[in-house]
């Protein structure tokens, strides 16, 4: 079952730039061969984090292709396809094998802020292409439309839904979903830093940003977690709070991105526009990874 390799770490990978702008394949597969050698559970490719907006669509598969090739099928890969458009979405789903990617997620639309019916009919819609199981991803920060409690346990009972990216940072709202939708449904995390209470409250794991720079500490710290020991979980789960907030003080990818290339992972370039993130944060971000308490994690 699909829904027993999603729980644990998933990382939305970053899409590594040279400094003209190019995608950086060699990066790209560095950072993916750091992610499973840190024992992330799975990969999910084309989200936020990977800058989808602004790659191209040839990019874009080119990006995904690369990414199931270097994968060789060792963790799960999710891919994300998603926007604004429901008939553009199912287009460009249609248009993709899907060879080697085991689930999509797909973000609630953006910009036209439907209603929650139009929510309910945009992703019923996509179920109903899709070769692959969805998972939702409600980012309301994002969106400028937060998708409902309501709206997630009416599709929790599609057939080929399994699951939902959970961003709201709303714990009433994150309650209701684990008390409402069927046990086998995916309630996945969506920020970083509050993934452990979220754990506690009968999430199953997340898809993160920063788990890609600190593989091993993070993907621990959500088994310890999983498995109800949060005492081991705390440990793991506080040195990497503060250094987390400061990847996302000046928006996402940019810290992230610093974090890896400080990492010798990849480089920090990104496209307009996005701009590279200030000298002063990134000697905060410096040095909180050269803490001591965070040496090899």
């Amino acid at each position: 079952m699909i829904q027993q390799k999603l729980k644990g770490s998933g990382v939305a990978l970053v899409t590594p730039l040279k400094s003209n702008g190019d995608v950086d394949y060699n990066g790209l597969a560095k950072l993916i061969d750091h992610c499973i050698g840190g024992g992330i559970e799975y990969l999910v490719s084309l989200g936020t984090t990977g800058e989808s907006a602004t790659l191209t669509k040839e990019e874009k598969l080119e990006v995904l292709n690369f990414t199931i090739s270097h994968n060789k099928g060792r963790v799960p890969v999710v891919a994300g396809f998603g926007g604004n458009d429901t008939r553009a979405v199912i287009k460009d789903i249609e248009g993709f094998h899907f060879n080697g990617v085991d689930a999509i997620l797909s973000v609630s639309p953006y910009y036209s802020k439907p209603t929650q019916p139009g929510i309910i009919a945009h992703y019923k819609a996509i179920a109903a292409a899709a070769p692959r199981p969805v998972l939702l991803y409600n980012v309301p920060g994002r969106t400028g439309a937060n998708m409902a409690a309501e709206t997630t346990i009416t599709l929790s009972k599609e057939k080929n839904i399994i699951g939902i990216k959970e961003a709201s940072g709303n714990f009433g709202q994150c309650m209701q979903i684990v008390m409402n939708t069927p046990k086998e449904f995916l309630k996945i995390s969506g920020d970083d830093n509050i993934t452990l209470p979220l754990l506690a409250l009968g999430f199953d794991g997340v898809i993160s940003v920063s788990g890609q720079g600190f593989p091993k500490a993070f993907s621990q710290m959500v088994r310890e977690g999983l498995k109800g020991d949060f005492a081991a979980s705390r440990a793991l789960h506080y040195p990497l709070v503060d250094v987390t907030d400061m990847m996302f003080a000046e928006g996402n990818p940019g810290g992230i991105k610093y974090v890896l290339e400080v990492l010798s992972v990849c480089e920090s370039h990104l496209r307009l526009p996005l701009v590279s993130i200030s000298d002063a944060l990134k000697a905060k971000i410096k040095a909180a990874i050269n803490l001591p308490s965070r040496s090899g994690v």
